[in-house]
């Protein structure tokens, strides 16, 4: 049974995926057994956040911190749970 997220969850990329800035595209990718995934500047600032020592919360703060703005927790979430779905990133419990 999956681990429900919830503020004081910490999360980590999955040891089946590894994120990486990839300079022949300019941009950060996740890459994993079966492929490539390219992301976007936001999703990407957001995983890279994913390293088991932050918690959801955590991740907020800083990202809203980091882009000098407030009301950033419901995108990060999408991406969150969108990034849980594909198994990039897990709960750690």
């Amino acid at each position: 049974m999956a681990t429900p997220l919830d503020n004081s969850s910490r999360l980590v990329f999955s040891p089946l995926h590894r994120l990486q800035w990839e300079e022949s595209q300019r941009k950060y990718v996740i890459l994993y057994p079966e492929g490539m995934v390219e992301l976007n500047l936001p999703a990407a600032e957001i995983l890279k956040l994913c390293d088991g020592t932050r918690t959801l919360d955590v991740i907020v703060v800083e990202l809203e911190q980091t882009f000098e703005t407030s009301g950033l927790r419901d995108d990060i979430l999408e991406m969150i749970e969108s990034a849980l779905e594909n198994g990039w990133i897990r709960i750690l419990s």
